[in-house]
């Protein structure tokens, strides 16, 4: 899967990765009230609401990103139809011709890990069927409970031409309550970039990165250049940029010599960026696509100056 991914990246010049996280006050007023005309104010409508968002999200970034990546919280949260709009908001950007990282952050012992792994990255069986379900081509995953609840991830990756990208060191506040933990004479999360390194090995690419990667936030760079030297084959999954505070300049060390090695995510500063200030005065309310396909560009030319 890694392969796949930096020749994208390397195509549209561009490693960044859209974040559709969508909330019903992002969503445009004019959705919202179609949507409850049809179905009322249930989870239904919600559900087909931040489909219809997506989906505009979708056709006016697709040829500018190499991936989009849905949080399925946002979509779980609304029951069976919420799922079901974050299978189609998948379905819908695989057809544009993008990759999806799906940020489902799962995390459960062996057996468990194996149901996950066959619902997201692999094919369910029933009887002598199989079936792909959620469809992405790659996951997050917290490894909390040690390699036996990635092993199965690892075999479906391997099976599937899949990657993981596996929390390292997160971009919230609280984060070093747990991960900035001394443990043998290093921190946590050093100790957890050290196993993420060596997992991937099996997985590495004709281009030198490991299919298994590692999410590093960016509201951490100090941390980040220690990690990029722990973990000089992993790509790392960075959010954090803009609306969690980190700039461009903050990110040169996430990178490897090559250019290579990080892919940077923004949600809401893209996706409901006609909500922002900067954009506001250019782009009405129903332009919300448009102003989202400028602050990928603008995120696009904000990221080559480190690069």
């Amino acid at each position: 899967m890694i392969d796949r991914l930096i020749e994208k990246i390397e195509a549209l010049q561009n490693p960044t990765v859209v974040g559709l996280d969508p909330r019903l006050n992002y969503v445009p007023r004019a959705i919202r009230e179609k949507n409850y005309e049809l179905y009322g104010k249930t989870p239904k409508a919600a559900a087909k609401a931040f489909l219809e968002f997506n989906k505009g999200i979708i056709d006016g970034i697709y040829d500018l990103v190499p991936a989009v990546k849905p949080q399925i919280a946002m979509y779980e949260q609304y029951g069976s139809e919420g799922i079901q709009a974050y299978i189609d908001t998948i379905g819908y950007a695989k057809e544009k011709g993008l990759l999806i990282i799906g940020d489902i952050k799962r995390s459960d012992i062996a057996s468990t890990a194996e149901a996950y792994a066959d619902g997201h990255i692999g094919r369910v069986k029933v009887e002598e069927e199989s079936y792909s379900i959620y469809g992405e081509d790659t996951i997050t995953l917290n490894p909390y409970l040690g390699y036996d609840s990635i092993e199965p991830y690892v075999g479906h990756c391997k099976t599937y031409d899949k990657g993981l990208f596996i929390l390292v060191k997160t971009s919230n506040s609280n984060s070093g309550e747990i991960q900035d933990l001394d443990v043998g004479g290093e921190k946590l999360y050093e100790r957890v970039g050290k196993l993420v390194h060596q997992w991937g090995q099996s997985l590495v690419g004709k281009r030198g990165y490991s299919s298994i990667g590692a999410v590093v936030g960016a509201t951490h760079p100090h941390q980040a250049e220690g990690l990029r030297s722990i973990m000089p084959k992993t790509y790392f999954l960075v959010p954090g940029y803009g609306a969690q505070g980190a700039k461009a300049e903050d990110l040169k060390g996430y990178f490897n010599r090559d250019g290579l090695g990080a892919i940077i995510n923004s949600s809401r500063g893209i996706i409901a960026a006609y909500q922002r200030e900067a954009y506001q005065s250019k782009y009405k309310e129903e332009e919300f696509a448009l102003a989202a396909r400028a602050a990928v560009l603008d995120m696009k030319k904000d990221l080559q100056k480190i690069l």
